[in-house]
């Protein structure tokens, strides 16, 4: 096995490795020395804005993209330089890309040409089972919903069996009800086949669905690549904290140890964020705590000036004469919400951020 497959005492459980990735067009650069693990079984998002890089990657893997410079290894072989047919992975696209012209189990076995024509059958009936679309071989695409069109397109890409499915924004366009339920049945399949799996989204709320772990991009380059709770309560970049979720930042100046201050207020941060002098304050609006008691470290009072219901919780809009120019966003239950009602005075509502969940950016 090739050494650089060996460099971290889990070689026995990655299936993809790509090694320094480096994809120009022109003086553009799509992909910047792009390195990137996917362990057997596994999925894996690659989530970032339009342009920064995710489908050129996905593209790359597949073969349908030359990469410039860098490798890429599937189970220990290297196929940097092979043609994507021979590269065994099933792919599916926002497009579908299903034949109009050919019946739904024509699509579906379209990857099956070198089965006998029985076991042909049986593996088309088997995986439209699988998708929830038995008894629909004899149809066409036109006669079907756009979810359903994805579903088939999904049956087609699992139907030779592929090592790695590879999934470009393949829900983006179908409506909300019907990509939330497709999400947790790819989901569903996947886990369930143990099959490696590496997804292009832009949306964050499906890659925290669906992965095992989020490779945030931007600019060509890997800004993080963890857990969905990993990114989200410690993302590693500003860029990361504000593409996923929703944050608050509060510019701070250090005034000695693990004390800061921002605007008229004192706050204490953890002892591992007591470095920077000056720079921001992230954290996350659900952190903020309504209703401090008198003991709570960094309490100080504010008014809700807007809210937002938002079906399970509300986001208030907090101004607080401490922070002027400040609007300090809180996520609250309904519990929480309906007590504010019976405050004599929104001026009177103590708020703090606790410690834990202050984090400091340069």
């Amino acid at each position: 096995m090739p050494a650089c497959l060996q460099d971290d005492g889990h070689a026995e459980q990655r299936f993809l490795s790509v090694r320094g990735i480096e994809k120009r067009f022109g003086a553009f650069t799509a992909l910047d020395r792009v390195s990137l693990d996917v362990q057997r079984g596994e999925m894996v998002c690659l989530l970032g804005p339009s342009g920064c890089g995710k489908t050129t990657l996905l593209r790359t893997i597949a073969g349908l993209e030359r990469q410039d410079a860098g490798q890429l290894f599937a189970a220990g072989r290297e196929m940097s330089d092979l043609p994507p047919q021979s590269r065994d992975y099933g792919i599916l696209f926002q497009s579908y890309a299903l034949f109009p012209n050919l019946s739904v189990a024509d699509n579906v076995a379209y990857g099956l040409r070198g089965m006998k024509r029985q076991a042909r059958q049986e593996r088309v009936a088997e995986m439209l089972a699988m998708v929830g679309l038995a008894g629909s071989q004899d149809k066409y695409p036109g006669q079907l919903s756009g979810g359903q069109q994805q579903r088939v397109a999904l049956a087609r890409a699992l139907a030779p069996s592929p090592s790695l499915l590879l999934l470009d924004e393949p829900l983006s366009a179908l409506d909300a009800q019907v990509r939330e339920h497709l999400q947790l049945e790819i989901r569903r399949l996947q886990k369930q086949f143990r099959i490696t799996t590496l997804m292009v989204t832009h949306d964050q709320e499906e890659a925290m669905v669906m992965a095992d772990r989020i490779a945030v991009m931007q600019h060509g380059r890997i800004e993080q690549f963890g857990t969905p709770a990993e990114i989200y309560r410690r993302p590693a970049t500003p860029f990361v904290a504000d593409f996923i979720g929703h944050a608050n930042w509060l510019p701070f100046t250090r005034v000695s140890g693990s004390q800061v201050t921002v605007g008229g207020l004192r706050l204490e941060v953890q002892a591992e964020e007591a470095e920077l002098q000056t720079g921001r304050l992230f954290c996350r609006p659900e952190a903020v705590e309504l209703f401090a008691s008198d003991t709570s470290a960094n309490r100080f009072q504010a008014r809700v000036v807007d809210q937002i219901y938002l079906g399970n919780r509300y986001r208030l809009a907090l101004s607080a004469d401490a922070l002027p120019g400040q609007t300090l966003l809180a996520d609250v239950s309904s519990e929480s919400h309906g007590r504010l009602a019976a405050l004599p005075s929104q001026d009177g509502l103590w708020v703090a951020l606790p410690r834990q969940a202050l984090q400091v950016f340069a």
